[in-house]
């Protein structure tokens, strides 16, 4: 079986696959538009951010086994891989504790205004006026939307920084995650518009599909106390992007962002997006995901997934 990964892999699991017999191609720096020229004679593609799209599945003629290193799957045409009998499988909850804690990073800096800081001290500045204004986190009011690895996670963390936690209440959950929120001590409402009204903080995370696409539009941001938090580390088009700005320029709504609508394909390159230079957004470059435990919790949970394939089963298969 071969294997193209055109992404970042880890080194040590990447050994891994060798060692147990597997022919890989390792090309981190190709782009969704090299992969058609390049998918010809491999089994398996692995990607994380690199987008799969029709005309990389047309030109695979081997093609068995798509995964995305990660959770989310909305960069993979995953309906027409379908079409063409192509397994596409995804590593979920790997990663959720780097989120978690970029999502409170992100937090800290909006209430500190930590980036503004750093910046003036480094142009010679002090202004100690300015930012000794801060509202603090303990006893203020998240509502955390979705309830999955990552909501959870972030959700144990604003508990250990004395933030009160609100989440939806869905008849759907699992078991263990009502005792997991029973544990924590959160409380639910019963609709999004309640929790945005009642939250000083409102954190996204919910995977990119029809039913959350623009979730957070100009009538629920509307709802949103003025000077309120709004986090979003899951994906760019959840949020619609003009509700957003034209939200913080009436309510003063203070946003951090690791995701962005229409993000480019590669590493590095010009982004000109009105998201991220808002004077009200702090953000990052997509990097939820991207520390070394992480990746190597991701990188493992490849291999399974390629071991089980093998073995007939499609591990954590998504269409």
């Amino acid at each position: 079986m071969q294997i193209l990964f055109a992404d970042k892999f880890p080194a040590k699991q990447l050994q891994q696959l060798q060692t147990s017999g597997y022919a890989t191609i390792f090309q981190p720096d190709l782009q969704a538009a090299d992969l058609p020229a390049n998918i010809a004679g491999n089994d398996v593609l692995v990607v994380r951010s690199t987008k799969v799209d029709r005309e990389t599945i047309q030109a695979a003629n081997d093609l068995k086994l798509i995964i995305r290193a990660g959770a989310g799957t909305n960069t993979i045409d995953k309906a027409f891989a379908a079409e063409r009998g192509i397994a596409v499988c995804n590593v979920p909850g790997k990663n959720s504790v780097a989120v978690a804690e970029l999502t409170m990073g992100l937090l800290l800096s909006i209430d500190r205004n930590i980036p503004d800081n750093v910046r003036e001290l480094r142009d010679g500045q002090w202004n100690k006026k300015r930012y000794s204004s801060a509202q603090g986190l303990m006893g203020r009011t998240i509502g955390i939307i979705g309830a999955g690895s990552i909501g959870m996670a972030v959700a144990e963390r604003a508990k250990a920084f004395g933030l009160n936690v609100l989440m939806i209440n869905k008849p759907n959950r699992s078991q263990a995650t009502l005792d997991r929120m029973k544990n924590l001590g959160i409380s639910t409402v019963e609709s999004i518009d309640i929790l945005v009204a009642e939250s000083d903080i409102v954190s996204i995370h919910v995977p990119s599909t029809d039913s959350t696409r623009n979730l957070i539009n100009a009538e629920l941001l509307s709802k949103m106390r003025d000077g309120a938090i709004l986090l979003n580390t899951s994906r760019g088009d959840v949020v619609d992007e003009q509700a957003l700005l034209d939200a913080m320029d009436s309510k003063s709504i203070r946003v951090g962002l690791d995701v962005y609508p229409n993000e480019p394909g590669q590493a590095a390159c010009e982004f000109d997006c009105q998201l991220a230079k808002h004077p009200n957004v702090y953000g990052t470059h997509h990097i939820g995901a991207s520390t070394e435990q992480a990746q190597n919790a991701v990188a493992e949970g490849v291999l399974e997934v390629v071991q089980a394939f093998e073995n007939g089963t499609r591990l954590n298969c998504v269409n």
